[in-house]
């Protein structure tokens, strides 16, 4: 007989399991933690010093073991102290693309108890120097890109920069130091007390809507995340034991491995994907840049178990016009998050593979990415769900006033858990919003059924009021999807002077398909009241402007579309 799932979260977090639950006090608050997860970071990755030469990372043709990546990140550690003065609390940022120095650098910087600040490796100049200015940041890691538009913030700022990947023969400018130049392998990292509730990173959220904020976690709130992750997965191991624990796979089976096809300066990059291959002993696959052919060839090459990212790229993964060409019967999760997927996409993955289960996530910057999770039959079962609250998580579903609403009844999603970011930086009118009494307002709409899944209908900015009617974008967007045309939609509303708003999409085609509105417009009506049809349909000849964490930024299409 199949566990329930509160029975399986029960039985792995009860006393004497290594997923226990205990109560103590952050900040205030009364909140319930996973008892034996280690107290910080460092002592998290300390685990890495255990593992030997077994490749950890694998980036084109180079292959890192776990042991070489800990001599750069003792050294590395070692310079900025010795050679940059970096003290407990200062911030040390991170700007680069996915290479395996940025893995080392996120490592060294959180082992001596600085901050590290992820950058945004898409950021204009003007974005990279407010963040750097925002956090206070003394020196700042960065590949020769970076580095170039850091460059004026630099001098400005007295930052001093770790060039990583300078070509040789490159010269770097005043503020430039290479890599290899002031790292020494061999050195020692020195001895500096971390407390669990010491600000460990900064990652900015995406600021879709003006200037970002600097979320601010402790190295307690990450390692309680990453402990949540492996909970969640003993979890469903308990309910299926056919499914593949990832710490513990069987003999005759691939080794849990992950592919990188999401920037590690966003959460899910770096907690979930990062860190657990960290502390597990994992093998994890750097690509350059997304490129679904290139992934294809990676999954086949290095037997990858585990594909996580935002709905688009399995959706690209699966549309590759070579994907039969390839091997990918190591996959056993396809998934991730960031975004809903459509159902149809969901079904596609779960009979698409020879292995794989579709699996989705709902977490978010501000929850260290650990929150309720859907996958396997339950995600078939209840594709349009993102799954049932997380084990030593809360969640509840609240009116504007904060009381919390009946099961069935829309509202917004309300998160309280150890993994929470402790607040925003030096932005206290914001974590005020935010954080009520221990409890993160998500900012999202969401309702529970009577089995315990929680369902995302929107953001609540995104919400269309037309004459009085709430439309969620995010149930016309899977509408349209529906449409063997559609590749891609993203819905939103704009003003009418007497409705207040209408409701409108900006649709690119699959190759070779033909649509009008009145096709789009007919489609849609034959699923949803005619009030959520779209009124305004612009059809586009490329694919949808995207953020670094792979979610199609409306704002910008609004306002084209408005010109």
């Amino acid at each position: 007989m199949t566990m329930r799932y509160d029975e399986a979260v029960a039985a792995a977090t009860a006393p004497g399991q290594i997923f226990e639950l205990d109560e103590i006090d952050i900040r205030g608050v009364p909140t319930k933690i996973f008892k034996n997860a280690p107290p910080t970071l460092r002592d998290f990755i300390g685990s890495a010093r255990m593992r030997g030469e077994r490749d950890f990372l694998v980036y084109e043709d180079e292959r890192w073991g776990f042991d070489l990546v800990m001599q750069h990140v003792d050294a590395l550690s070692a310079a900025l102290v010795e050679h940059y003065g970096v003290k407990k609390g200062d911030r040390v940022a991170i700007g680069m693309r996915n290479y395996p120095e940025w893995v080392i650098a996120w490592a060294a910087i959180v082992s001596i108890g600085a901050i590290s600040v992820s950058l945004n490796a898409w950021w204009t100049e003007d974005e990279l120097d407010f963040a750097l200015e925002d956090s206070g940041t003394t020196v700042l890691i960065a590949d020769p890109e970076r580095a170039a538009l850091a460059s004026k913030s630099a001098s400005r700022l007295g930052i001093r920069i770790v060039g990583v990947r300078f070509p040789d023969g490159v010269m770097a400018d005043e503020h430039v130091e290479k890599y290899e130049d002031v790292v020494v392998l061999g050195a020692a990292p020195p001895p500096i007390d971390i407390d669990p509730d010491d600000d460990a990173t900064i990652l900015y959220t995406s600021g879709t809507t003006g200037r970002p904020k600097g979320a601010v976690s402790t190295h307690r709130a990450i390692v309680q995340s990453i402990m949540g992750f492996a909970s969640r997965a003993a979890v469903e191991t308990m309910r299926n034991p056919k499914t593949q624990n990832p710490l513990e796979p069987a003999a005759d089976a691939d080794p849990t491995s992950f592919i990188l096809i999401v920037p590690l300066f966003h959460v899910t990059g770096g907690v979930p994907v990062m860190l657990s291959c960290f502390g597990s002993g994992l093998k994890l696959v750097m690509m350059y840049k997304w490129e679904p052919v290139r992934a294809l060839e990676l999954i086949e090459r290095e037997r990858i178990t585990n594909f996580v990212g935002v709905p688009t790229q399995s959706w690209d993964l699966m549309e590759c016009d070579r994907f039969a060409d390839f091997d990918t019967s190591s996959l056993l999760s396809v998934g991730g998050g960031g975004a809903p997927a459509p159902p149809k996409l969901v079904n596609r993955v779960a009979t698409g593979f020879k292995k794989a289960a579709p699996g989705i996530g709902y977490g978010m910057t501000e929850t260290n990415a650990y929150g309720p999770g859907n996958s396997g039959k339950d995600y078939v079962e209840h594709p349009t769900s993102t799954g049932r609250a997380a084990p030593g998580q809360l969640l509840a579903i609240r009116d504007e006033d904060g009381n919390d609403l009946p099961v069935g009844e829309r509202g917004e999603i309300w998160f309280k858990g150890p993994s929470l970011i402790r607040g925003y930086w030096n932005r206290p009118d914001a974590t005020a919003e935010t954080i009520v009494n221990g409890w993160l307002r998500s900012g999202d709409l969401g309702r529970l059924d009577d089995e315990g899944f929680l369902y995302i209908e929107d953001r609540a900015k995104d919400m269309i009021l037309r004459a009085g009617e709430n439309v969620y974008c995010a149930e016309v967007e899977a509408a349209i999807y529906e449409h063997p045309s559609v590749y891609e939609a993203a819905v939103f509303g704009v003003p009418h002077e007497r409705l207040g708003e209408e409701v409108a999409a900006v649709v690119f085609l699959r190759d070779g398909a033909v649509m009008t509105a009145e096709d789009l417009r007919a489609h849609v009506k034959e699923r949803l009241a005619n009030f959520k049809v779209p009124t305004r349909i612009h059809f586009v000849t490329e694919q949808l402007p995207r953020n670094p964490a792979g979610k199609i930024l409306k704002r910008e299409l609004r306002d084209h579309f408005d010109d």
